[in-house]
């Protein structure tokens, strides 16, 4: 299957909604070349800013443009937005609730040779605490483009992590994304992985390695963190006896426990989260690194025995 990162994605769909919509307006950091930016730049340059290193200003001045009318694409590493910009989103982009969409690449130990101090694995947990903030991640090419399309629609600030590294696209053109809707990609009962991003092709080929055995596991793509979809995971927590949740992200503060919070007060089941275990990333490749972490799909099929 063809593979693509999201964060080209990004790029293509930013081109796609600027044509059709004059009002939006992107920013960056210095990083238009990596975050894939230098599509819109080129194609509507006057409509480009780049605010230089200055991540914290950036988000300052798309939270000032959003008050004109725009609606700001502001984009540089998920490091350097939830991580150095985090005050500034938080006072003036969500406790304004304005209209900004934070669009961070980079995320995750996927980022590979760039080591521990830029790859991001705290974003999801910082975003969720800010009140407000829609807070999601794409599977793939796909998903990752009506994403994008999805965030413009919505009224107010949201927060989009696309990868670094290519993923592989198993949507199809059938596919349909709604903020805060979880997509179940393969139906089944003995245990539910639910996953989000680029782990969530690694966890379709742990279900296949199972089926082969016997073991039909259901997948739940959850792209968006928050909202979370509260129902799908309670369906799969009495239909399924137990769940996976898989994020390149630390186990703390992010999907899995987004989970565990719901299902412990509304129905609790065996859960196991899968992620990044209270460690710093280091430089490597993407590929070693994922299944150095424990995230790909033999990692993913064991958990699963062992739960069963």
């Amino acid at each position: 299957m063809s593979t693509k990162a999201t964060r080209v994605s990004y790029g293509e769909a930013l081109v796609e909604l600027g044509k059709e919509h004059q009002e939006i307006v992107v920013l960056d950091a210095d990083l238009a070349l990596a975050t894939k930016t230098d599509l819109f730049r080129n194609a509507f340059p006057d409509r480009h800013f780049d605010c230089g290193i200055a991540e914290q200003n950036m988000y300052d001045v798309a939270g000032g443009l959003s008050t004109m009318g725009l609606v700001p694409f502001a984009s540089t590493f998920a490091m350097f937005s939830a991580g150095r910009a985090f005050e500034m989103i938080r006072n003036t982009i969500g406790y304004g609730h304005l209209n900004v969409k934070i669009a961070a690449t980079h995320g995750g130990v996927s980022v590979g040779e760039d080591g521990a101090s830029h790859q991001c694995n705290e974003d999801f947990a910082l975003m969720r605490t800010i009140p407000g903030m829609i807070v999601m991640c794409p599977a793939d090419d796909i998903e990752a483009k009506q994403m994008v399309y999805a965030a413009y629609a919505h009224e107010g600030p949201v927060y989009m992590r696309f990868s670094r590294a290519a993923s592989e696209i198993f949507h199809d053109a059938s596919y349909s994304f709604k903020i805060g809707k979880a997509e179940i990609v393969k139906d089944g009962t003995d245990g539910a992985i639910i996953a989000n991003g680029i782990l969530v092709a690694e966890a379709l080929q742990a279900c296949r390695l199972l089926e082969e055995e016997g073991i039909h596991t259901r997948l739940i793509n959850m792209a968006t963190i928050k909202p979370l979809d509260e129902e799908t995971v309670l369906h799969a927590a009495e239909e399924c006896g137990f769940l996976i949740t898989l994020e390149e992200h630390t186990v703390i503060g992010g999907l899995g426990e987004a989970v565990c919070s719901l299902v412990s007060e509304k129905h609790p089941v065996k859960v196991h989260r899968l992620g990044i275990q209270d460690r710093f990333g280091h430089s490597g490749s993407a590929k070693e690194l994922l299944d150095e972490f424990g995230l790909t799909a033999p990692h993913i099929a064991n958990a699963v025995r062992k739960m069963k």
